[in-house]
């Protein structure tokens, strides 16, 4: 079978607007994908310096958390020395006029806050002296007088007792590095 010419031409000239079609369909489509490219670019690089702004504001506050928490570590000892507590200790009792009549150290523990490993060492500590004179020694711990940083000391407990004396729990915190 033999085509005429003018089939020839009408299939030639279908087959050219199909192709044309087909090339405008996705030339549209890639014009549109390249509007919506260019809309979230100019978006970006619009919110490009506010980023690096806040980049920048977060990187400070970074490296000012990070010197506070070498200022911070630098304050503790690497390890609870209980000579260092005890001399401290009979300054206050002196300062306080009570006398210390016994001094009980625990073997450090370790305990852990977020990612930061304290030792820890209870003491019980045994005093004799007036009312008064205990409740300032007491005080005068509890409020850090010559216990100041770089130790952290808290009084986890009193026991008053008839006759003069008291016995205090104290609770010595180090930083371990």
């Amino acid at each position: 079978m033999k085509i005429s010419r003018k089939v020839g031409l009408i299939l030639a000239g279908v087959a050219i607007v199909a192709v044309l079609v087909v090339a405008y369909i996705i030339y549209s489509g890639q014009a549109a994908e390249q509007n919506d490219l260019n809309g979230r670019l100019d978006r970006a690089q619009t919110q490009l310096p506010t980023l690096n702004t806040q980049k920048n504001d977060l990187q400070g506050q970074l490296a000012g958390a990070q010197s506070s928490l070498d200022a911070v570590s630098q304050q503790f000892p690497e390890s609870v020395e209980s000579i260092e507590y005890g001399e401290a200790l009979f300054e206050l009792a002196d300062d306080s006029n009570v006398d210390i009549t016994k001094i009980t150290a625990s073997t450090p523990s370790s305990e852990t806050a977020g990612s930061i490993t304290y030792s820890v060492c209870s003491f019980v500590v045994s005093v004799s002296g007036s009312t008064e004179g205990i409740l300032k020694f007491v005080d005068a711990i509890r409020t850090g007088e010559d216990l100041a940083v770089p130790w952290s000391v808290d009084v986890t407990g009193v026991t008053l007792n008839a006759g003069g004396s008291a016995s205090i729990n104290l609770r010595i915190c180090g930083y371990k590095g």
